[in-house]
């Protein structure tokens, strides 16, 4: 329905509502899916009439459209069940039970069967989980509160609760205004006209004579019910979003499925007021069923049925509501303008792409075919691979014959897989190559693929079935899914000129793709075979390319016409519909206009030699840049992840890189000359010099020259997951030498004052009898989570405010001591447990709502809003020792015990499944890799297992290394963010192991100022950095891919003098946990029972300097 339309159907509402028709009022909400009338959904609900309820829900959703749809359906039917059993009418429980809720078995058999209980009890409060349900008014106003927020959350719902803001009367407005223009259009027009129907125009009888025309009204007698001038819009001040529409416009998504689909196709007409029904959206209702009270996430045969309509949702385990977006501030000096060097490439470049996480490596194809791995801090090529054929022989004919006659092969497209391991290019001619990455100048031929009879446009990775794959498209009209072995698994055909471009996507647990041919038709695919789903016409009709910003939420395309004429639009993915155009396009050239996203705010394009930038939000370009010259027509152009750094692709075969302030830094430029050839194009604003306080702190600094680890690490220029740990650090700008550091002898920063650094402790958390025994950031990042060795777990929270915008865990505001209105405490239940001997253990859901902890008794899981023990399982002997859930699902919990076994636990059925025995004490620690699917085990017995997640079989077994004798203790376990290597850590060493040959990379022993046994290590979020807690008190901060100590923080910064920490002599760090998403902050857990969390300074904004490698 075009745009015209929707709005004469709200000002039929207004017509409707006003004249007191009220039952027509709902129905027209109710049929025409509009507006969501909330009062009159709670009037319903509260009088329990639940058929009316169902009914006007169905209008707007269906059970299976996503998991806030399923959540109310299945709270509406639970109350009604409920109010059934209340009455003691089992006859009509079982009618609901069977009609209404059966459908919830499919995604939950064990609820259903725990609501079939129901029927056996005397009274259903007898169930522990519905022991404190009050009167049937006092439980349907507590249904309705949380019905309310998740329609609030729905993203089917959440858009139509606003009516618009009218005027009174609107549509009586537009009708008098058309019939004095009626009037103004008679040829005769009488004063005062006598206005009978509406069925036919107005024109006044011949009178004798001319008399000026007057104002026509309609008057009160038009209808028969009294008039009652009561604006809808009181129920709001916002506006519903509308896609613009005009003549060309596209307002709907068309879908095109099996004949068994409900959904019907459709033609948009966007210049009248009438227009179809039964349009159905492609991208506009989302289905995972919520996992709140154990309702799981599904994927089944009869998926595409259930998802018919897909929309933007948080992939979470339990329902979470909708916030407003943060407005984040900006400037223009965020958006890397700055020339900070030229890299010459020696070909045409033809397409680049920046490692997803190393935020310097660029890989770049040429036109003669070749590629090239660039470290772009360094100027340096680290590696190239010239064209060849690996296997002429298995090459079609018409490739073969190809290849000899026509002009040489050149690359069209480079392509990085999401973990950047595996490199993909596609040629113009027939082939795909694939690349294993697995140092930065290493590249193993893995995959050759004749992949189209013609050329490959455009390669892309994607996940479908959780199963990395490779998309092509081609000059052949097709697009192709291939797995890694080289099986074609889809092969999608419709399109009626070669396809330029694809964009695979993921929508919650929904993947499709996106195409684009050079005819400007865009099309989009399932996984299935079944044809394309949208078939429609991009802004001018040209050669297009379709990108997500980075978080997926926003779609946006860019092309050029024939006609050369450039387009940047936004799309409207719930109408879709062109959301937004984007201006600043003039000048006509032949080619196609290449762009990219950033930071999930700003939109980059190459066109009329330069770079153009857009603020997401605005259609006005914000500003542009030349690069100083030497730019093409349609200069190629690629952010890294960070957005502080752009590759530019020039006229001359080179490629400029170019920063803002951040990427300076970043790039640590080493040639004094070349940093200030950039220095004088950037404005004076972007470099601050420090404090003179900053300064002084600097000057404390105690420094030292480390010495070499007695086991000698292997040298990695990046880490296999390709970050680099300066191009990540945050902190701000300083003093022009900062930028230089790397001309300066490397010396070790040691902190050993707490003014140089930042420093919170934990209100309420100091107590001497209760060591703090496990440490953990909420995943959120807003909070800490700490288990004490009586068994009581704690949480702080930071709140956002002024001081805190973000609402994360810092060191710049004291958290609060949170606790529920009831006063409950989360305790463990440790009946006849030796608090001395017992081993706390804790794990936290994905979405910190539940925790699973013990402390040598029965393992508790509770709430953590409510702090409520939700259940209790496991009892010993033997004890847990340690807690993992598994990766993929959160109702499989791994529990390492006490007596060294693992059992593998189901929480949904109760019961163990496996039990794993390997280990010769208890064990210590558990980690998953889902990329290798092993689970890694450690013990006091320093022994590493390896045990296969598909048959849970034992795969090898391995001991720590250590010169002279074997260790013994506790050892812990803890992959790197590449899901490979994996840091082990015990008192006596930190190691780093290739856990998919379980071969030792390199190993750190306690040295120096750092002679004391290590009681915890960690990764830092980004895997970067290695934090180490030490008995004496130190900490070390390592350099995770070399384990070289970058950083010393002494005891006297964070510890109090045993002379005013209440006698208690000794305290030291017993657990340490690392923020999960600011790489520089940490927690540390002391046996006093105190937690504070450390940052470095805000004029550092690091924690010291990575050492050389040949330091």
């Amino acid at each position: 329905m075009s745009s015209l339309s929707r709005e004469l159907v709200f000002l039929i509402l207004q017509f409707l509502e006003e004249e007191k028709f009220k039952e027509a009022v709902h129905r027209l909400e109710q049929e025409s899916g509009f507006y969501f009338n909330i009062k009159y959904f709670e009037e319903k609900v509260h009088a329990g009439d639940w058929d009316e309820v169902e009914k006007y829900l169905s209008g707007y959703t269906k059970v299976d459209d996503n998991r806030y749809s399923m959540k109310i359906f299945f709270e509406i039917r639970k109350q009604k069940y409920l109010e059934a059993l209340d009455r003691q009418d089992k006859a009509k429980a079982v009618e609901i039970l069977v009609n209404d809720l059966k459908v919830f078995s499919t995604f939950n058999e064990d609820l259903y069967k725990e609501i079939t209980q129901l029927l056996t009890l005397t009274n259903f409060r007898e169930n522990e989980q519905l022991s404190k349900y009050g009167d049937t008014k006092t439980a349907r106003s507590i249904m309705l509160v949380e019905l309310k927020k998740l329609i609030e959350a729905n993203p089917l719902l959440r858009e139509k609760l606003v009516f618009p803001s009218l005027k009174s009367s609107r549509l009586r407005t537009l009708i008098n205004q058309s019939l004095n223009w009626q009037h103004q259009l008679c040829k005769n027009p009488r004063p005062n006209p006598d206005i009978k129907t509406l069925f036919a125009d107005h024109s006044c009888t011949p009178p004798n004579g001319a008399i000026i025309p007057t104002p026509v009204h309609l008057p009160p007698a038009a209808v028969t019910k009294p008039i009652a001038y009561t604006s809808l819009g009181a129920h709001g001040s916002f506006l519903p979003t509308a896609a613009t529409a005009n003549a060309n416009a596209l307002a709907g998504w068309m879908a095109n499925v099996a004949a068994s689909s409900s959904v019907q196709a459709g033609v948009v007409s966007a210049s009248s007021l009438a227009g179809p029904p039964n349009q159905v959206s492609f991208l506009k209702r989302p289905a995972t069923p919520s996992a709140t009270l154990g309702m799981t996430e599904y994927q089944s045969a009869d998926h595409e049925q259930l998802m018919k309509r897909l929309r933007t949702a948080q992939p979470v385990d339990e329902v979470t509501y909708q916030t407003l977006r943060q407005q984040v501030s900006w400037s223009v000096e965020d958006l890397p303008r700055m020339v900070a060097f030229t890299m010459h490439q020696g070909s045409t470049v033809t397409s680049m792409e920046f490692h997803p996480s190393h935020q310097t490596l660029l890989l770049v194809g040429s036109i003669n075919g070749e590629i090239m791995l660039w470290e772009v801090r360094l100027h340096e090529k680290l590696t190239s691979k010239p064209l060849k054929i690996w296997d002429m022989s298995t090459c079609s004919l018409s490739f073969q014959a190809s290849f000899v006659k026509d002009a040489p092969m050149s690359v069209n497209r480079v392509r990085w897989s999401p973990d950047g391991n595996i490199i993909g290019i596609a040629f113009n001619k027939h082939l795909i190559h694939l690349y294993a990455y697995t140092a930065p100048n290493d590249l193993r031929q893995q995959l050759e693929i004749d992949a189209h009879v013609g050329g490959v446009n455009d390669l892309a990775f994607a996940h479908p079935n959780k199963q990395l794959c490779v998309v092509t498209c081609g000059d052949d009209k097709l697009i192709k899914v291939w797995d890694l072995t080289g099986q074609k698994l889809y092969n999608f055909e419709g399109h009626e000129a070669p396809v330029y471009s694809i964009c695979p996507h993921q929508k919650e647990n929904i993947q499709f793709i996106f195409s684009t041919a050079i005819d400007g038709k865009i099309k989009a695919w399932l996984y299935d075979n079944m044809g394309s789903r949208v078939d429609y016409a991009a802004p001018g009709h040209g050669c297009t390319t379709m990108l997500y910003s980075a978080d997926g939420s926003r779609l946006f395309s860019c092309g050029t016409s024939k006609e050369g004429d450039s387009f940047l639009v936004e799309w409207n993915e719930s109408e879709g519909a062109v959301k937004k155009t984007y201006a600043g396009f003039r000048k006509k050239s032949t080619g196609v206009a290449q762009f990219d996203t950033t930071q999930n705010h700003f939109l980059a394009v190459g066109e009329e030699n330069q770079i153009k930038f857009w603020d997401m939000d605005n259609i006005n370009i914000v500003t542009s840049t030349d690069a100083d010259g030497g730019l093409p027509i349609f200069p190629r152009l690629r952010f890294n992840k960070e957005g502080n750094l752009l590759a530019v692709a020039t006229s001359d075969n080179g490629i400029k890189i170019l920063a803002n302030a951040a990427g300076l830094r970043t790039l640590r430029v080493t040639e004094a000359p070349s940093f200030e050839a950039s220095k004088s194009s950037i404005e004076p604003t972007a470099i601050k010099m420090p404090s003179s306080s900053a300064i002084a702190n600097a000057s404390s600094v105690n420094c030292k020259v480390e010495k070499s680890s007695p086991v000698r690490p292997s040298s990695f220029l990046v880490n296999q997951n390709g970050i680099d740990p300066v191009g990540q650090s945050l902190e701000k700008p300083r003093s022009l030498d900062d930028v230089t550091d790397k001309m300066k002898p490397w010396q070790l920063t040691e902190i050993v004052d707490a003014a140089q650094c930042r420093l919170v402790t934990m209100p309420d958390s100091a107590d001497a009898s209760n060591k703090v025994a496990r440490l953990l950031y909420t995943n959120s990042g807003v909070g800490i989570v700490a288990l004490g060795s009586n068994g009581i777990q704690r949480l702080w929270k930071w709140a956002r405010n002024e001081q805190n915008p973000t609402g994360k865990a810092t060191a710049n505001v004291i958290p609060q001591h949170w606790q529920p209105n009831s006063g409950l405490l989360m305790t463990n239940d440790v009946t006849g447990v030796n608090l001395e001997e017992a081993v706390p253990c804790i794990a936290l859901s994905k979405n910190d709502s539940y925790a699973m902890s013990a402390c040598g008794g029965k393992i508790s899981l509770f709430n953590m809003m409510t702090f409520k023990v939700m259940t209790t399982f496991m009892s010993p002997p033997p004890a847990s020792t340690f807690l993992a859930f598994h990766p993929q699902d959160n109702n499989i919990i791994a529990i390492g015990m006490e007596d060294s076994t693992i059992h593998i636990y189901n929480v949904r059925v109760d019961a163990v499944k496996s039990k794993l025995r390997g280990h010769q004490k208890r064990i210590s620690g558990l980690a998953f890799s889902t990329h290798l699917k092993i689970l890694v085990s450690s013990a006091a017995d320093a022994h590493i297992c390896i045990w296969s997640i598909d048959s849970w079989e034992k795969r090898k077994r391995v001991p720590l290394e250590l010169p002279g004798k074997a260790p013994t203790g506790d050892t812990r376990v803890q992959f790197h963010s590449d899901q490979i290597r994996l840091l082990v850590s015990h008192e006596t060493q930190l190691a780093l192991y290739d856990a998919s040959k379980m071969e030792q990379i390199c190993q750190w022993l306690p040295q120096d100022n750092l002679l004391a046994p290590i009681s915890y290590a960690s990764y830092s979020c980004n895997s970067q950095l290695v934090y180490a807690s030490f008995f004496n008190g130190n900490i070390g901060v390592f350099d995770a891919d070399t384990l070289k100590l970058r950083c010393r923080i002494a005891p006297s910064v964070y510890l109090l003098p045993p002379s005013v920490s209440n006698g208690n002599e000794g305290a030291y760090p017993l657990t340490l946990a690392a923020h999960p998403q600011e790489q520089n902050q940490f927690a540390v857990g002391l046996t006093d029972g105190s937690i504070k969390v450390i940052e470095p300074s805000e004029s550092e904004g690091k924690w010291g300097i990575s050492p050389p490698d040949d330091n």
